[in-house]
């Protein structure tokens, strides 16, 4: 079993029906959060992950599906801990044009409805992956993948022009081994086909920060350096990629040692880092010492980034243990994040805060949302090779 895991998939979301998202944005941002500006004082807020974090120049973020937000346990940590939302299927291919030309962003447009009226960012999760790939796309010839994919780029960056933090614009290219995943994109424009997502995505919205996103790649290894030397490649070329995301999916008591070094490699070529999916799972029934070696490495995970100048914020793959991915993706396993199945906060979540450098007397719940600070430059799947009802 491998130590690190992709990015997962929450269930299903229920199509929704696309909105006027423009209008929409501006009565969020003018009334729910400025709301959200004014209800929290500076201490109230200092005590949340968001707090401790934006204090740290850094985001502490969360992955939503639309169904997490009917789930008032998951909302009420969520509102007052996160600052940034990423989408756990919504902004998917499979869901934003499931047949060819064919756009639906509702489910899109609730995830970021509500993350604006709670002061919180999103990161746009993902533009180019092999999975949750609707099977028209896969069917194409290999001459008319190319347009396919830059009229999918350009549509869904045009659609959310201006309200994305930064795009995870090519999601787990990697083979573990180093070499390219073959999938149509691969296929039809061999390695070139980064350098084009990536310039189709910033001529759509050139203020977002664009991301290559990945599993595995935590410590240096194949799969970490074939990233490297693209990442290289690519900005020798003048391609605008901004960021590498680091999925971060552990084993409990496996995180790298040299995740930090690894990170700060990246960061040496003038990209930001980031970890985009962090959960640490354990073999069940959880014991003492295995809640106590998560806390370990949450904490450790945490102090890598704040070591780090470029690395910009950390990203929890979900809420909660009820709601995690994991013990549907691997039997016998789960207790993956800083907040049990009674929604209450785990050693993981102290250890955490310490990291952050606050205090563990209270705290861990649901306080009022604070101001958000500037930042540095569901259950949701990504499994690689995984089904629609599997992926991150």
């Amino acid at each position: 079993m491998s130590p690190h895991t992709p990015t997962r998939r929450l269930p299903r979301p229920r199509p929704g029906r696309s909105g006027a998202l423009a209008a929409g944005m501006a009565v969020a941002l003018a009334g729910a959060s400025l709301l959200a500006l004014g209800a929290a004082g500076p201490a109230q807020a200092a005590t949340s992950l968001r707090g401790l974090a934006e204090a740290q120049s850094r985001y502490f973020g969360t992955a939503l599906t639309v169904p997490d937000l009917g789930n008032g346990n998951e909302m009420n940590i969520a509102n007052a801990q996160f600052d940034m939302v990423t989408p756990g299927n919504e902004m998917k291919w499979d869901t934003t044009e499931p047949g060819n030309g064919q756009y639906n962003f509702g489910p899109g447009d609730q995830i970021l409805s509500y993350a604006t009226s709670h002061n919180m960012r999103v990161r746009g999760h993902n533009l180019v992956w092999h999975a949750q790939l609707p099977s028209w796309v896969s069917n194409l010839p290999a001459g008319q993948v190319k347009a396919a994919m830059d009229a999918h780029i350009t549509t869904e960056v045009n659609h959310y022009k201006g309200h994305i933090y930064a795009w995870d614009v090519v999601n787990e290219p990697f083979n573990g081994d180093g070499s390219f995943v073959n999938d149509a994109f691969y296929k039809a424009m061999g390695s070139g086909y980064f350098a084009e997502a990536l310039n189709t995505a910033h001529a759509a919205d050139p203020s977002a920060k664009l991301y290559i996103n990945d599993y595995n790649i935590e410590g240096q290894n194949a799969k970490s350096n074939a990233l490297y030397n693209l990442a290289k490649t690519l900005l020798s070329q003048g391609v605008p990629l901004g960021g590498i995301g680091f999925e971060s999916h552990f084993i409990v008591g496996q995180v790298p040692s040299d995740f930090q070094a690894n990170m700060q490699r990246f960061a040496a070529l003038g990209l930001d880092v980031a970890v985009t999916e962090l959960d640490d799972r354990i073999q069940l029934p959880a014991s003492g010492a295995a809640l106590q070696q998560q806390a370990t490495d949450y904490g450790n995970v945490v102090k890598d980034c704040l070591a780090v100048s470029r690395c910009v914020g950390v990203s929890q793959w979900g809420v909660d243990d009820a709601n995690s991915w994991i013990p549907g993706t691997f039997p016998g396993w789960g207790a993956a994040t800083m907040y049990d199945s009674n929604f209450q906060p785990k050693p993981a979540y102290t250890a955490t805060v310490t990291a952050l450098g606050g205090s563990n007397s209270g705290g861990g719940g649901t306080g009022t949302t604070g101001a958000l600070h500037a930042v540095g430059a569901g259950k949701c799947l990504d499994v690689p090779n995984s089904s629609t009802t599997a992926g991150t």
